[in-house]
């Protein structure tokens, strides 16, 4: 499902984040940037420890920060590790929001067309898909307002349950 801004793009797959072939995907991170389970296990073994090596390096940071580094043997060039929650792992929305905007400023700031997003803090953390869904889809409907390099939001949803909650949020943008 894609939503047209003007030159601007959100869109919604169900897929594998690391199968991405655009600029930069986000990892889904604790505040060290280690990369157990979950999203970030998934990017470590389709990528490289190195990610990992490299984002450890940045670490720690407060919750709601976001870090970059190289991709590995990814397709996509950049990781963008969202800390969007800490060593309790456990999270919040005022958490999700400040992740997802911190992950998109770096975009922004490293002037990267394209950045796909999992959803944030719904697996090891817990969080309401739905809840994310809306938090995570407004802030980047938001930012493509204003932005001047990012062109392109995509969502990569793992299942047919997270698809579903981004779709139900996502059709009350539409014009």
């Amino acid at each position: 499902m894609i939503i047209q801004f003007g030159d601007k793009v959100i869109e919604l797959i169900e897929g594998d984040i690391t199968e991405c072939d655009g600029e930069a995907i986000v990892n889904a991170a604790n505040n060290h940037f280690w990369m157990g389970g979950g999203v970030a296990g998934a990017i470590k073994r389709a990528g490289g420890k190195s990610i990992e090596d490299e984002a450890m390096r940045s670490g720690p940071k407060p919750v709601g920060e976001a870090v970059i580094t190289g991709g590995g043997s990814l397709k996509a060039k950049y990781v963008i590790h969202a800390a969007v929650m800490g060593q309790d792992l456990e999270t919040d929305s005022s958490i999700i929001l400040a992740a997802t905007m911190s992950s998109l400023r770096l975009a922004e700031s490293r002037r990267i067309k394209s950045v796909a997003f999992p959803a944030l803090g719904t697996g090891v953390g817990g969080f309401p898909l739905s809840e994310a869904a809306e938090i995570m889809i407004g802030a980047a409907a938001s930012f493509l307002e204003t932005s001047s390099a990012l062109r392109r939001v995509t969502f990569v949803l793992f299942g047919d349950e997270a698809y579903n909650a981004f779709r139900n949020k996502i059709s009350g943008l539409k014009k």
